[in-house]
């Protein structure tokens, strides 16, 4: 699929877009509406942003997410609810223009090649990390698009963290399997953004497995009597 030179962006709070990840969005700012038709008239492509936290302005982070409208259903006062797949991790360049709505040139960003022995060994304790979380009971709070399921419905589809786990096995390409883990586990926004602008494998791997590990001491010292 060619990635186009610029695309519309939206800019939300606490917001991100991995690749293959699925964002349920609910259009109703008058500018939004304007971008969806638009979008949908056309490549069916934007983008989404995380505002940069503590700004009053809408002011997006460097690092985005290129999304395709995977459905959209219109509703009758002119809202719309669609399913939004991520593609690509993109850097935001100059913007094109402000109105009726952000018009962003972008450079898609691709990973660096990897030590596969390294990578292999990240992912195997990623693994076990995320078989210690669903003993734990800890959430898997995300959807993610399965490629059994290639076409989705006005909701995305959720999947049990067992479900998560066989996936994960299924998945040859180490960079896919750690951003299906991203977006299915990680909670905080600050992490997931943190983990959308790491484009290196490894040190994505890393960073995962850092926070799993705080997240899995927490709770372990939450039960403690």
């Amino acid at each position: 699929m060619k990635i186009p030179r610029e695309v519309p962006l939206m800019t939300l709070p606490n917001a991100t877009l991995f690749p293959q990840a699925l964002l349920p969005l609910y259009i109703f700012e008058p500018r939004y509406r304007q971008m969806l038709a638009d979008a949908l008239d056309s490549n069916r492509m934007f983008s989404v942003a995380m505002q940069k936290p503590g700004t009053s302005r809408e002011t997006p982070s460097p690092i985005a997410g290129l999304g395709l409208i995977r459905v959209s259903v219109g509703h009758r006062d002119g809202t719309s609810h669609l399913v939004l797949q991520g593609l690509a991790r993109v850097e935001l360049a100059e913007a094109v223009r402000y109105k009726p709505y952000r018009v962003q040139r972008i450079n898609p960003l691709q990973a660096p090649p990897c030590d596969n022995v390294k990578v292999d060994a990240l992912l195997a304790k990623l693994r076990e990390l995320l078989q210690e979380r669903i003993r734990l009971g800890l959430p898997f709070p995300f959807p993610v698009m399965s490629p059994s399921q290639p076409e989705i419905g006005p909701a995305p589809p959720s999947f049990s963290p067992k479900e998560i786990l066989n996936y994960l096995d299924s998945i040859s390409d180490p960079e896919q399997a750690a951003d299906l883990v991203s977006c299915a586990v990680l909670l905080g926004a600050a992490e997931r953004q943190t983990i959308l602008e790491t484009v290196d494998v490894e040190v994505r791997l890393r960073r995962l497995i850092h926070f799993f590990l705080a997240e899995i001491r927490k709770k372990r010292k939450g039960n403690e009597p």
